[in-house]
């Protein structure tokens, strides 16, 4: 009867912590910049990588200790396929969807109007060719686009400031750097030519985000 009922007081004190945690959900955009991969082949070599382009999506997170945050972060990416060597560029358009998850460490207090913070995670990006596909493409002795879609692991490490307008309401200014294996199958390297490693994708975000729950 006596562990039922310290149970149930522990359960009903876990249950007050819960609700005393503050909650956040917001949207952002800025851009993405990646690195490329040479691409080294009988032909010589060329660069595979992608343009800059666009990115924006949208934030949910959980205040878990006093300087410590978890969010939850989809992220839209257009940045298109891209072949470049010797003053010749091909292209193809692509997008990708980034879901991750980050741990936050916040350097100021809640309450403080300026709230710097760094941020590292993991999750998934997904790769998408959605250009049409030519009979003939400009440096195919090197690679080819393809209209597919690949899933690949990613890490997410950055930071950034967090600045109060209200005592709810923040204007968040940071940067993710999204880290994936190169997508193969999206630029497929022709035969004899040699692409791998990793691809660092710069994402700068503005948004604003609100702040709910005590």
């Amino acid at each position: 009867m006596r562990l039922t009922i310290r149970l149930a007081i522990l359960s009903g004190v876990g249950s007050l912590a819960c609700l005393a945690q503050t909650w956040e959900i917001g949207g952002a955009g800025g851009g993405t910049i990646l690195t490329g991969l040479n691409a080294n082949g009988p032909a010589g070599t060329a660069t595979a990588g992608f343009q800059p382009g666009i990115a924006a999506g949208f934030v949910f997170g959980q205040n878990l200790y006093p300087r410590l945050t978890g969010e939850l972060r989809y992220t839209y990416l257009q940045d298109d396929l891209k072949l470049s060597s010797g003053g010749t560029q091909a292209t193809f358009g692509a997008g990708a969807h980034a879901v991750h998850y980050d741990l936050l460490w916040h350097f100021g207090t809640r309450e403080g109007k300026v709230q710097p913070f760094v941020a590292v995670g993991g999750g998934m990006k997904l790769f998408e060719g959605t250009g049409a596909q030519e009979a003939y493409q400009p440096l195919s002795q090197f690679a080819y686009f393809t209209h597919a879609q690949q899933l690949e692991p990613m890490i997410s490490v950055g930071g950034g400031v967090r600045i109060a307008l209200k005592p709810n309401v923040f204007l968040r200014v940071e940067f993710r750097d999204y880290l994936t294996p190169f997508p193969g199958q999206l630029i497929v390297a022709a035969p004899g030519v040699h692409i791998s490693g990793w691809v660092h994708d710069f994402v700068p975000l503005v948004g604003i985000s609100y702040l709910f729950g005590k």
